[in-house]
């Protein structure tokens, strides 16, 4: 399986340091090496390095990027070097998360100094998992008072939990875990959601989807939750009782890699496995491109709403219909369709409006 790399994020007071304590118990259990890159800002404030003691914010925050970036770069080399068949590297908080704290043009100044992309950054990441502040739902439990880094009101925690949201929004596999059960619940679902991503016991995706009218895709793009991503889908030769396909997904120019292998159980739940592609590698799959279908291009449009994450498919041959996916942890948890989306039906189980389908049709 190799090495996995997620993030654990979320507003203040969310429960995080329970959270990573309970993913290394969780996950060792279950045979994996677990390796916790600790929290680089509070770090940073905790020692005398902060938004006040440096010459600017931006600086701070320069800081804190590229520290950040150089341990990641460390954890990462040493579990090359392990012989465990299964590493877990959770980040307490990622590289997106500073995103949060500077403006547009400050976030885009920093990823030119250090000579990346936001995109390169996001989605170097395998998952994200955020974890919603008790300042949203849970507003007796807010505190401040176990963590010395942490000032913000409860209204600033929410505001916070919200741009951060927005910063990881755009992630192909971000899960956010609100405050709608108790506390020990939500550890529990944070646990579950990790192990499912995982595969554990078995790499299961549960998604259901539905169709829907055009969207307008100007007042989505306006909504600070919902950001825009350009994918590229080529489905390969492949055996019957299989789906193999390659994807290019990003945006600007910048774009990640994907070869992707499905093979479905039920309705809504296929056995899925994924891997990341360097752009060399992805060039040589598309040899193998199916002759009988051609590549799919779409819009996504990824919305974080509550504690749910949609995916809005826009293809260039609709004008007038689009394909709204949602994943679950469970398939009969309710999901609440934000209200500027018209829902014409659900089609999980028709195969027309399968993407190896409209390759075939388009």
């Amino acid at each position: 399986m190799g090495i996995t790399k997620i993030v654990l994020t979320g507003g203040p007071c969310g429960g995080k340091s329970t959270g990573l304590s309970r993913i290394r118990n969780a996950f060792t259990d279950r045979g994996y090496r677990v390796l916790i890159i600790p929290e680089t800002a509070s770090e940073l404030i905790d020692n005398g390095v902060s938004f006040s003691t440096c010459g600017t914010p931006a600086e701070f925050q320069s800081c804190l990027m590229n520290l950040q970036l150089a341990k990641e770069r460390t954890f990462e080399r040493a579990a090359a070097s392990m012989p465990d068949e299964k590493i877990l590297i959770v980040c307490d908080r990622g590289a997106l998360d500073n995103k949060a704290y500077m403006t547009a043009d400050e976030f885009a100044r920093l990823l030119d100094s250090i000579g990346t992309n936001e995109i390169e950054l996001r989605d170097g990441y395998d998952a994200v998992f955020h974890l919603t502040t008790a300042a949203k739902g849970a507003e007796a439990y807010y505190t401040t008072a176990n963590n010395t880094a942490r000032t913000e009101t409860p209204e600033q925690a929410a505001a916070l939990d919200d741009k951060l949201i927005s910063a990881w929004t755009g992630h192909p596999h971000l899960r956010i875990i609100d405050n709608s059960t108790g506390f020990d619940e939500k550890i529990n679902r944070l646990i579950s959601e990790i192990a499912l991503f995982l595969g554990e016991p078995e790499p299961y995706e549960i998604e259901r989807k539905f169709l829907i009218e055009y969207p307008d895709t100007a007042a989505l793009l306006a909504l600070p939750n919902c950001e825009k991503v350009e994918i590229i889908q080529t489905y390969l030769r492949s055996p019957a009782d299989e789906e193999i396909r390659v994807r290019q997904r990003g945006s600007d120019g910048n774009y990640i890699y994907y070869e992707t292998r499905k093979k479905r159980v039920s309705g809504v739940k296929r056995l899925e496995f994924e891997r990341r592609l360097t752009v060399q590698e992805y060039l040589r799959r598309l040899m193998d491109a199916d002759p009988e279908r051609s590549p799919i291009r779409k819009d996504r449009y990824c919305l974080a709403d509550g504690n749910q994450y949609f995916e809005i498919d826009v293809y260039p041959f609709w004008s007038d219909k689009a394909i709204l996916e949602i994943e679950l942890s469970d398939p009969e948890e309710a999901i609440r369709f934000p209200s500027m989306l018209k829902i014409i039906r659900e089609v999980t189980d028709d195969e027309n409006y399968r993407n190896a389908a409209l390759a075939k049709n388009h």
